[in-house]
């Protein structure tokens, strides 16, 4: 029988780790971590995972679609009307790629770090 791993964590490397603590917040209503700071930022969300961003010095943003500079990592977000979570996404300071490669089943934003994510619809 392999070993059980339950996830807990997901690190993403970032120049400013409260800017990014406050964009996915915003974004997701998830927690924000009591010792957040300047050097690392987090959120915790109701079942427990944990989702934080670290200072990099000389951080480089990936991008999109182009691996100059690869994306790093990838998250993915279920929603349930992609128009309005795009248009609240924005608001708080997401940007859209030209490029979509997912048509109206799914769109592609950049978070304010540059890491692509991507909504899809439930």
């Amino acid at each position: 029988m392999p070993v059980r791993l339950d996830l807990v964590a997901i690190t993403l490397d970032c120049a400013d780790p409260e800017e990014m603590a406050e964009f996915y917040h915003q974004a997701t209503g998830f927690e924000l971590h009591p010792k957040s700071g300047s050097n690392f930022a987090g959120l915790n969300r109701p079942d427990g995972l944990f989702l934080g961003f670290q200072r990099v010095d000389d951080y480089r943003a990936p991008q999109w679609p182009a691996q100059i500079v690869p994306q790093q990592i990838h998250l993915d977000f279920k929603v349930d009307d992609l128009d309005r979570a795009e248009a609240l996404l924005l608001e708080l300071g997401a940007t859209k790629p030209e490029h979509q490669p997912a048509g109206d089943r799914a769109r592609v934003l950049m978070d304010p770090a540059g890491h692509p994510f991507c909504l899809t619809l439930d």
